[in-house]
């Protein structure tokens, strides 16, 4: 059964206190080197059949209308993998 990764992220305008609340944590930890973190939200959707155009349409809007808040936050990126072996196919 084929799988549609969404990954939904804060728009740039918009603050992201998680993500500054873990870079603030990684230099703490010992992990150097990183400029900025967002923190964001990755959903994992197994299809039914095969993933047409039609169906890659219809999941984008469902991910802009109810996966993510569109005042607040953007799709990013939709990939379809192979369920069983969790490789991107497009």
């Amino acid at each position: 059964m084929p799988r549609v990764v969404v990954h939904v992220m804060p728009k740039p305008e918009i603050l992201d206190p998680q993500g500054k609340a873990v870079a603030a944590a990684l230099p703490r930890l010992g992990f150097e080197g990183i400029a900025s973190v967002r923190q964001g939200k990755r959903f994992e959707l197994e299809v039914e059949g095969e993933v047409t155009e039609t169906v890659l349409a219809s999941l984008r809007e469902a991910a802009e209308t109810l996966l993510s808040n569109p005042v607040i936050e953007d799709v990013v990126a939709i990939d379809v993998e192979d369920a069983a072996e969790g490789k991107a196919q497009a």
